[in-house]
């Protein structure tokens, strides 16, 4: 009896204090900035340095590009298999252009390992999800900012 009353009394202390859990997934919780989601990759600032593969301790990462008229690299295929990837960072770190990127996306349950294998397309509509989800943590370009103070 001494026992189901002191369970009791903890109950009860708890009922006014404040709920820590959500009702996921109608309630999203605000992941913090640096949350490690999916990655994101923005083609344009990638330079096919291959970096990003080479450090990768699981070897998920492949790319491949090719030589323009200007003679720059361009991005012609990035694929991440998300089936081995342990999100460890090390990718976005080592990026000298920031091409690379984390997200919050975190969700990518399905029923074949094949969906885990994504490519630029997704992983760059990944990243124009980011910016609308979160305008205020992208990094304004030169002529956004100049539009913004006229």
């Amino acid at each position: 009896m001494f026992g189901f009353l002191k369970g009791l009394g903890v109950t009860l202390r708890q009922l006014p204090k404040k709920k820590v859990t959500l009702q996921y997934p109608d309630v999203r919780p605000e992941w913090p900035e640096r949350f490690r989601g999916v990655h994101r990759f923005i083609p344009e600032l990638c330079i096919v340095c291959n970096q990003c593969a080479r450090v990768c301790p699981t070897s998920c990462i492949s790319l491949s590009g090719t030589r323009d008229a200007n003679k720059k690299m361009r991005i012609d295929t990035y694929d991440i298999n998300f089936d081995i990837c342990i999100l460890c960072d090390l990718c976005t770190e080592v990026c000298p252009t920031e091409a690379v990127l984390m997200s919050d996306t975190f969700e990518l349950a399905t029923y074949s390992r094949d969906n885990l294998y994504l490519d630029m397309h997704w992983l760059y509509n990944n990243e124009l999800a980011y910016e609308q989800r979160h305008p205020d943590r992208v990094p304004q370009t030169a002529g956004e900012a100049k539009e913004g103070e006229a």
